[in-house]
């Protein structure tokens, strides 16, 4: 039997259609921001965003194909069918961010639990438009049927695709985002409920169902900030006094005050108890064999504390500061509680705060620099591992003036001694003197820097007055490597091979199972 009478007239089944299609563009929404969630909240919690969005990627794909499998199998109840299926998506899939979350900490293999819900979403997905197309199907002829719905809903994945990084994320946040769009495929079943309330042979449980997942996913999405809270108090052993997410990242504040850390995607960045020995160690020994360093570029370093210490010298005359991520650079310019531990360096009338990716803006560069500070985060993935690799640093040299000076933080040679030397070959390789060395940081463990000349370095002894840890004396004693901490071969990080990130992985993913 037809699900629509086929002597209804014609402008009432174009009443049902239109609507359908309508549905098409949202359940794709809906679909393609689920799994661009899940990629991002794996590369947030896992590292190298290449092989968690890939592998999610994947998963959910073939997911859809099992789903879309399964559909044949659907053969009564095909609108009742169609309304249950939206009422799980939006279950699930609403609560799929804050559940990972949650549990990262609590489960030993939380890939098997991103998999696995990944998949059961993936299925769901899948379900939703062979039963909207045959639905649809004696309504529209097949041509028509075909086009349109795929119209539909390739665009609702365009509109997705666009919304999640520039609007979603920044101004909701993954969880809110995740309640939202649950939200939006139970309104689905609301809306399926009352156009074939006619088809429905009782829609009672359906309707009730409904109501409660509406009312659960707005509880959700209002108090998604005290989910997050619950979340992460329990992967930070400090209070949370601020936590936001950005299109890069998810930044985290703690402290219990005497200690105030920052975490960028759950990996510290600095703990105020010893953030001076990593930024004293990172700045001062190129400055103090520069006396004349007047023009400085930083790139990264977004908290401020590398233009701190760089404000020491009165022979600075302008510094640039290039940070991706804008949230970043302006709580570190506003907070009462961050300006502090930075002396409100990035409100310095010598500072110029521009946030932009730093590898397309030396490229675009034609200005030469005395200094350059290179303060990235670790290369833990792929999109890092670029502005660690040969081609970057060739870049580099070239905003470099010719007696100029550049040091890079390195990651830990200690921890990761392959990952290091590979920072230092990688250089070396793009044609710079190559000076290593590394300090003991607590919060850290010890850490590596390497100073890139264009000429062979001679430590200077003219270092700012009042500094807390370096000296001339201490800095010697950092040049020297112990027998663990030795030079290695590595290959050159390169933009085709991202061999940085692969040794960094391994490395620290063996340090932390132990």
């Amino acid at each position: 039997m037809p699900l629509v009478k086929l002597w209804l007239p014609p402008f009432t089944v174009k009443l049902l259609i239109y609507p359908l299609l309508i549905t098409a563009f949202v359940i794709s929404t809906c679909g393609l921001v689920y799994e661009l969630i899940a990629g991002t909240i794996a590369s947030y919690l896992l590292g190298d965003s290449v092989t968690q969005f890939s592998t999610v990627i994947g998963v959910y794909l073939f997911s859809m194909g099992v789903g879309s499998y399964l559909s044949r199998f659907v053969v009564k109840n095909v609108i009742a069918t169609f309304i249950r299926v939206e009422l799980l998506v939006g279950l699930v899939g609403g609560i799929s961010a804050s559940l990972l979350f949650l549990l990262f900490e609590h489960v030993e293999n939380f890939r098997i639990l991103l998999y696995s819900l990944v998949s059961i979403i993936g299925i769901l997905i899948g379900l939703e438009v062979p039963l909207l197309m045959r639905i649809l199907q004696d309504k529209l002829e097949f041509k028509d049927l075909v086009s349109q719905v795929f119209t539909f809903d390739y665009v609702g994945a365009l509109l997705a695709s666009l919304l999640f990084p520039l609007v979603l994320v920044p101004y909701l946040g993954l969880v809110r985002v995740s309640f939202l769009f649950g939200l939006f495929n139970v309104l689905v079943a609301f809306w399926s409920i009352r156009l074939f309330k006619n088809e429905l042979k009782s829609s009672t449980f359906l309707n009730t169902m409904a109501v409660v997942l509406v009312l659960a996913l707005t509880g959700g999405f209002a108090f998604s900030e005290k989910i997050m809270t619950v979340a992460e108090t329990s992967t930070f052993p400090d209070p949370i006094i601020f936590s936001t997410s950005t299109p890069y990242q998810r930044i985290v504040i703690t402290g219990n005050g005497k200690d105030i850390r920052l975490f960028l995607n759950g990996n510290l960045q600095f703990s105020t108890r010893d953030e001076y020995r990593y930024h004293e160690a990172l700045v001062h020994p190129g400055m103090a064999a520069l006396p004349q360093a007047g023009d400085i570029l930083v790139l990264g370093g977004g908290d401020g504390m590398a233009v701190r210490e760089l404000l020491k010298y009165p022979q600075v005359k302008s510094i640039q500061l290039v940070d991706l991520d804008q949230k970043m650079t302006q709580l570190f310019t506003e907070q009462e509680i961050l300006t502090r531990i930075n002396k409100h360096s990035l409100k310095d009338t010598r500072v110029k705060v521009l946030n932009g990716d730093a590898f397309v803006w030396l490229r675009k560069n034609d200005r030469k620099f005395d200094f350059i500070v290179v303060d990235f985060p670790d290369p833990s993935n792929f999109s890092l591992g670029k502005l660690y690799s040969d081609t970057f640093y060739k870049t580099l040299k070239k905003s470099l003036k010719p007696n100029g000076l550049v040091v890079i933080q390195s990651t830990s040679p200690y921890f990761a001694k392959n990952s290091y030397w590979c920072v230092v070959n990688t250089l070396k390789a793009s044609g710079f003197y190559t000076t290593p060395y590394h300090a003991y940081v607590p919060a850290f463990g010890d850490w590596g820097y390497v100073i890139g000349s264009q000429t062979p370095f001679c430590p200077g002894q003219n270092y700012a007055p009042g500094l807390t840890y370096l000296s001339p004396e201490s800095f010697n004693a950092m040049l020297e490597f112990p027998r663990d901490m030795l030079p290695t071969k590595t290959a050159v990080n390169r933009l085709n091979n991202q061999e940085l990130v692969h040794l960094f992985e391994a490395e620290w993913s063996e340090y932390e199972a132990h």
